[in-house]
C-alpha cells in the first residue's frame, strides 16, 4: 500500500514539473494565427527580411532579445495565408468533404529565418510559443495537427522536415521544386509540388530564338538548383547557337556579399537580356546590388518564383529597373471566388489575425505602435480594399505559390475524406487522427516526395506556360500583362506563339532591344570567329572573289555558278555577259580597218610592180619573188580578220592554219631573196644567164620547202588536237569569254617557232651580207624588216601569255599586222620611192658599178 502511495506522489510530481516546464518557458514569442477545427493544418510562410537573433531560445527564461531589423515588407507573401485561410473556409462549408467535422490552422510567420522555422515547426508540435521540445503542452491543439503545408524556400522547408519527420507528421512545400530536397533529408522528405523543367527551359530557348537574342546573361542563386539550372539552360543554348555573355551565381541574403562592382557594372551594362532563375529570397542579394549600381536598359526574362514587381528596397522604383520584363508563369486555372474574397479582407473582418496588422498598416501606409512585438494599428483605413493597391505591393490576381497552397489544403483535404471514409466503414470515426496514415493517401495525387518518383502520369501530358510582360498601362498604373504563350508536349511537341504589339520594353527601350556580343554581319560579308571568345563573337569579313552572302551572318560565302558572277555588294549572283572581240566593238573595228587598209596598200605596191615591171629596179629585186612576197603579205592582213568575230568551230581550225602556212610563205620568200643577193654578189659573173637560171630555181625551192615544212607541223597539228571553240569563265570579271583554244599549246608554239626559226636564218644571212655597193643593197633593207619582224614576235610571246579574254586575240592580230606592216614597209617602201621618184636616174650600168 505504501509503495502505491508512493508511486502516486510521483506520478503527479511529474506531471507538476511539466506544467511547470511549460509555464516557465511561456514566452511570448514568433505568435502565430491559430483557429480551432476538428482537425488543425500548420502554415509556415514568410512575410518579411529580418535580421535579428536567429539562435534557440530553447530552455532559457532569461535569453536577451536583440530586436529585429526589417530589410523589406514582401506584402504580397500575405495573399500565400489569404490562400490557406480561403480554402479551409470553403472546405468547411462543405458538409461532404470531412463528414460535418472542420478544418482549422495555425499559421506562424518564419520571416525566411531557418531557426525560427524550426521553433515554429516545434511550436506546432508542442501547442506552446516559445515551444517546448518533446512535450505536447495543449493536447487539445496538438492532438489534432495532421499535416503542415511550408515553407518558401528549400533551406526553410529542409529544416521544417528535419523537425516534422520525426514524428512522420506529412509536411507540403510551396517552394520551388528542387531535386535535391530529397537527399538533404535524412529522414522522410517533404511533398513538392514537380514542375516540368525541360519546358520551361525550352520556352526560354524559343523566346531567344524569336527575338534573335543571342548573347545572353544568366544570374542564379548559389545553390544547387542554380548549378542544375546552369549545367542545363547552357548546353541548350549551345545546341540552339546561343550564348552565354557571362553567369552571375548570387549568395543568399544575408550572407556576405562577394560581388565585384566594377565587374558587376561591366556584364549587365553591355549585355542588354539577362535571365533570371530563382525565387524573391533567393535573389534578395542581387537586387539590392542593382538598387546600389543603377544599370539601366536591361530586359529581364524570368520565372514565376521571382516576382520581379516587387523591389524590396525602393518599392516605387522596381518599374524603372524591370520594366519591360517577360515572365514565364505555368498555366494556372483562376480560383473561384478568391478575388472576391481578397476584395472583403480587412483587419475587422478577421480580429485575430496578428499579421494583417503589419500588412494593412504597410499596404495603406498607416501610423502604428508595437505591444508585445505585435504592430497594433491605431489610425488606419479600417474599411480599406486589397483592390486598390498598387502592383509593386500587392496584386489581386493569383500568385503562383498561392495557387500551390490552395491545391496543398485541398491535398490535404482529399488526403482526409479518404482516410476518414475508412474510419466510417471500420465504425472508428471518432478516434483521434493520425498524420502519419495520411501519406498513402497523398502519394496517390500529384505530389512528389523524392527524386526516384515519377513527377506526373505516363501518358501523354502537356505542359502550358503563361508569358506576362511588366508594363505601365496608359492610366500610369503597373501591370502584368499576359502577351504569349508557350506549349510543351511529352513528345517535344511545342508551339510558342507571341503578340509582338502587346510587348513593351520599359522606360529605356522604344523598340524590340539587340542583344548580340557583335554586330550583325551585312550582306556580302561572313562572319569569322575571334580566338578566346565564344561563337557568338567574331568580325566581318568580304566574301573572297566569287562569292556572294545573300543572307546576315552568314558562316560561309556562297559562290557563284559559273556562268554568273557577283555584283559589286556580293549580294547576288548576276549573269555573265557573252564577249569576245566582235566587228561591233571600237577595238575589232578599228582592226579591221587597219587590216584592210594594209591589204590595200599591199595590193597597190603590187598594182606599182606590176606595172613597172620591166624597171631596173623590179627586174634586179627578182620581181616573181616580189610578187609572191607581196601577194602573201596580203594574204596576211587579210587572215587577220578571221580572228574578229565570234569564235566557231571552222574559223578557230583556220585562223591559226592560214596564218602559219601564210607567213610561212612571206619569210621563205625573204629567205630566197636574202639567198639571191648573196648568190648575186658573191657568185655569179655578170651576164652568166645559166648562173642565174639555177638561183632563180633554187629560190622556189627554197620557198617551196619551208612552206611545206609548215603545212606539215599544221596537218599534224590538226590531226593530234586541233583548236576548237571554248568558253573562258574566269579571265574577265563578269563575262564569259568566246574563245578559241588552241588545243596542242606545243604545236602552236611550233609554229611559231618554225616561223622564227626562218626569219633568224634570214636575218642572219642578210646581216652577213649587209656591206654590199651602195647603188643597191637589198641585204640592207632585209636585214632592217627582219629585225622589225622578230621584234615584233619576241615581244608577243610574254604579252600573249599575259593577256586574257579579248585582249589575248586583239594582240595576236596586232602582231600579225605590225609584223607584216614592218615587211611592207621596209621591204617595199625604199623600192616605191625609187619607181615613182627617180626611175630616169637608173640605168642598169649605175646599178651593177
Amino acid at each position: 500500500m505504501k509503495l502505491l502511495i508512493a508511486f502516486s506522489l510521483l506520478i503527479v510530481l511529474i506531471i507538476f514539473q511539466e506544467q511547470i516546464s511549460c509555464f516557465s518557458l511561456n514566452i511570448p514569442a514568433s505568435p502565430g494565427y491559430y483557429q480551432d477545427g476538428d482537425f488543425v493544418i500548420g502554415g509556415l510562410f514568410s512575410l518579411r527580411v529580418t535580421a535579428g537573433d536567429t539562435r534557440s531560445r530553447f530552455g532559457f527564461t532569461d535569453t536577451i532579445h536583440i530586436p529585429e531589423y526589417v530589410y523589406g515588407d514582401l506584402t504580397k507573401h500575405y495573399q500565400h495565408m489569404l490562400a490557406m485561410v480561403f480554402a479551409i473556409e470553403k472546405i468547411n462549408k462543405d458538409p461532404n468533404i470531412l463528414f460535418n467535422m472542420t478544418l482549422g490552422f495555425s499559421l506562424f510567420n518564419v520571416d525566411f529565418i531557418e531557426m525560427k522555422a524550426v521553433e515554429s515547426s516545434v511550436s506546432l508540435l508542442s501547442g506552446e510559443s516559445p515551444p517546448i521540445p518533446n512535450y505536447s503542452c495543449r493536447p487539445e491543439k496538438t492532438d489534432k495537427l495532421v499535416a503542415v503545408i511550408g515553407g518558401i524556400s528549400t533551406g526553410i522547408s529542409t529544416q521544417i522536415s528535419q523537425i516534422l519527420s520525426l514524428y512522420n507528421v506529412p509536411q507540403i512545400s510551396y517552394a520551388p521544386f528542387d531535386h535535391s530536397l530529397g537527399t538533404r533529408v535524412q529522414l522522410q522528405s517533404p511533398y513538392q509540388f514537380p514542375v516540368h523543367t525541360t519546358a520551361l527551359y525550352q520556352g526560354i530557348i524559343q523566346l531567344l530564338l524569336y527575338f534573335t537574342w543571342v548573347w545572353v546573361g544568366l544570374v542564379v542563386p548559389d545553390d544547387m538548383r542554380g548549378e542544375l539550372f546552369l549545367r542545363d539552360i547552357t548546353e541548350e543554348m549551345t545546341n540552339h547557337g546561343l550564348c552565354v555573355a557571362f553567369a552571375e551565381k548570387v549568395p543568399e541574403f544575408p550572407a556576405k556579399d562577394t560581388v565585384n562592382r566594377e565587374l558587376f557594372m561591366e556584364r549587365f551594362t553591355l549585355t542588354h537580356v539577362i535571365v533570371a532563375f530563382g525565387d524573391t529570397y533567393s535573389l534578395l542579394r542581387f537586387v539590392y546590388n542593382i538598387f546600389c549600381n543603377t544599370p539601366f536598359g536591361n530586359i529581364w526574362i524570368t520565372t514565376s518564383d521571382w516576382d520581379i514587381t516587387t523591389l524590396s528596397f525602393q518599392q516605387n522604383l522596381g518599374y524603372t529597373y524591370f520594366g519591360g520584363g517577360l515572365s514565364f508563369f505555368v498555366h494556372m486555372d483562376e480560383i473561384l471566388g478568391f478575388k472576391d474574397f481578397l476584395r472583403d479582407v480587412q483587419p475587422r473582418k478577421y480580429p485575430h489575425d496578428i499579421f494583417i496588422q503589419d500588412v494593412w498598416s504597410i499596404l495603406f501606409e498607416c501610423p502604428y505602435f508595437e505591444q508585445h512585438g505585435i504592430r497594433e494599428l491605431s489610425q488606419c483605413e479600417q474599411n480599406g480594399s486589397l483592390s486598390t493597391r498598387p502592383l509593386h505591393v500587392w496584386d489581386m490576381n493569383t500568385s503562383p505559390m498561392s495557387y500551390k497552397v490552395h491545391a496543398a489544403v485541398y491535398a490535404i483535404a482529399q488526403a482526409l475524406h479518404e482516410e476518414l471514409s475508412l474510419r466510417v466503414e471500420g465504425g472508428s470515426l471518432h478516434k483521434a487522427p493520425l498524420p502519419w496514415k495520411l501519406h498513402p493517401f497523398l502519394q496517390k495525387g500529384q505530389l512528389r516526395r523524392n527524386t526516384n518518383e515519377a513527377s506526373m502520369n505516363k501518358e501523354v501530358w502537356t505542359t502550358e506556360l503563361d508569358i506576362f510582360n511588366y508594363q505601365s498601362l496608359q492610366s500610369g498604373t503597373k501591370a502584368q500583362v499576359k502577351v504569349g504563350e508557350f506549349v510543351f508536349g511529352s513528345h517535344s511537341v511545342q508551339h510558342l506563339s507571341l503578340n509582338d504589339k502587346l510587348i513593351t520594353w520599359g522606360e529605356h527601350h522604344s523598340q524590340t532591344p539587340l542583344s548580340v556580343c557583335s554586330q550583325s554581319c551585312p550582306f556580302g560579308y561572313r562572319k569569322t570567329p575571334i580566338e578566346g571568345k565564344p561563337f557568338c563573337c567574331y568580325d566581318c569579313i568580304p566574301c573572297p572573289d566569287g562569292e556572294i552572302a545573300n543572307e546576315t551572318d552568314m558562316d560561309q560565302c556562297i559562290k557563284c555558278p559559273e556562268d554568273q558572277y557577283p555584283n559589286k555588294q556580293r549580294n547576288q549572283c548576276l549573269p555573265k555577259i557573252m564577249a569576245f572581240l566582235s566587228h561591233e566593238d571600237t577595238l575589232g573595228a578599228l582592226l579591221v580597218c587597219t587590216a584592210i587598209s594594209l591589204s590595200a596598200f599591199a595590193a597597190m605596191i603590187l598594182g606599182l610592180f606590176i606595172h613597172y615591171r620591166d624597171t631596173p629596179i623590179v627586174r634586179a629585186n627578182n620581181r616573181n619573188l616580189s610578187y609572191l612576197l607581196l601577194v602573201s603579205l596580203m594574204l596576211c592582213f587579210f587572215c587577220s580578220l578571221i580572228f574578229i568575230g565570234q569564235p566557231g568551230t571552222v574559223t578557230c581550225v583556220l585562223r591559226q592554219m592560214i596564218f602559219g602556212v601564210v607567213f610561212s610563205i612571206a619569210v621563205s620568200a625573204i629567205l630566197a631573196k636574202t639567198f639571191i643577193v648573196v648568190v648575186a654578189f658573191k657568185s655569179i659573173k655578170p651576164r652568166s644567164t645559166l648562173q642565174m637560171w639555177i638561183v632563180t630555181r633554187l629560190s622556189i625551192t627554197i620557198v617551196c620547202c619551208g612552206s611545206i615544212i609548215q603545212v606539215c607541223i599544221c596537218a599534224v597539228w590538226l590531226g593530234t588536237y586541233p583548236p576548237f571553240p571554248d568558253v573562258d569563265m574566269h579571265s574577265e570579271f563578269g563575262h564569259i569569254i568566246l574563245c578559241c583554244n588552241e588545243g596542242s599549246t606545243l604545236a602552236f608554239y611550233c609554229v611559231l617557232g618554225y616561223l622564227g626559226f626562218l626569219a633568224s636564218l634570214s636575218l642572219l644571212i642578210a646581216f652577213l651580207v649587209r656591206r654590199l655597193p651602195d647603188s643597191f643593197n637589198e641585204a640592207k633593207t632585209i636585214t632592217f624588216s627582219m629585225l622589225v619582224f622578230c621584234s615584233v614576235w619576241i615581244s608577243f610571246i610574254p604579252t600573249y601569255l599575259s593577256s586574257t579574254g579579248k585582249t589575248m586575240v586583239a594582240v595576236e592580230i596586232f602582231c600579225i599586222l605590225a609584223s607584216s606592216a614592218g615587211l611592207l614597209g621596209c621591204m617595199f617602201l625604199p623600192k616605191c620611192y625609187v619607181i615613182l621618184l627617180r626611175s630616169g636616174d637608173h640605168s642598169r650600168k649605175k646599178v651593177f658599178k
